[in-house]
């Protein structure tokens, strides 16, 4: 093994412990909360520097992690598309979406920490905007919220954004919910995942499916 190929690898096991760390550390104490010093603590690093080395800054590193799972969200999602084709239907494309992320945590070693990291980044309007946009800008997941947006085509363009905000936080948060108790060993509604995702998903269609008051 070259002096190049150690240093790498040293370089890559540092940036995955920092990662790791981080992700804990806000889902457990919201980001602003978190200081670069406890990060590198937590990693078992001694350089104070090393977030700015390996990221840049926090944004920076709220992005890495959130670019960490992507792809294999983003998977889950293709192979979800690719079985319901051109559905016209709802639900079809509402699984799409909340089994996508529920199937991912499912994968990931217990205890999981993505889903109240994620839920703490929607809480600052600033980490907020970054993680959106970059969901936004994902071709697998525009499908599917456009998939959703076909499925109710008679919801005024202002219902349609209002209920897609409704849709995240319903998602996020209750994923949140279950992460935190199974961590902790505390009874769920549901017993897995799997469950959670199937009451997400009736929950969800219930809100877009619900009645609008006209003004």
């Amino acid at each position: 093994m070259t002096t190049g190929t150690r240093k790498s690898l040293r370089s890559d096991s540092t940036r995955a412990a920092l990662l790791a760390a981080a992700e804990r550390l806000f889902a457990e104490h919201g980001i602003e909360a978190v200081t670069h010093r406890q990060i590198v603590d937590a990693a078992g690093q001694g350089n104070n520097g090393a977030i700015t080395y390996h990221f840049g800054t926090k944004a920076d590193l709220v992005r890495a992690i959130d670019d960490h799972h992507a792809p294999a969200i983003a998977a889950h999602i293709a192979a979800k598309i690719e079985q319901i084709g051109d559905s016209a239907e709802l639900r079809d494309w509402v699984r799409c979406l909340v089994e996508s992320l529920t199937e991912h945590l499912d994968s990931l070693p217990g205890p999981t920490w993505y889903a109240r990291f994620a839920a703490q980044v929607m809480t600052d309007p600033t980490y907020q905007r970054i993680i959106t946009r970059n969901a936004m800008q994902a071709p697998m997941l525009r499908r599917v919220v456009d998939g959703i947006g076909r499925a109710v085509p008679d919801l005024p363009a202002h219902v349609r954004r209002e209920r897609n905000i409704m849709m995240r936080s319903m998602l996020l948060y209750t994923c949140a919910e279950y992460e935190r108790a199974l961590a902790a060993g505390r009874k769920t509604p549901r017993p897995h995942w799997s469950g959670a995702a199937s009451g997400l998903v009736d929950a969800i269609v219930g809100l877009w499916q619900a009645p609008v008051t006209r003004a």
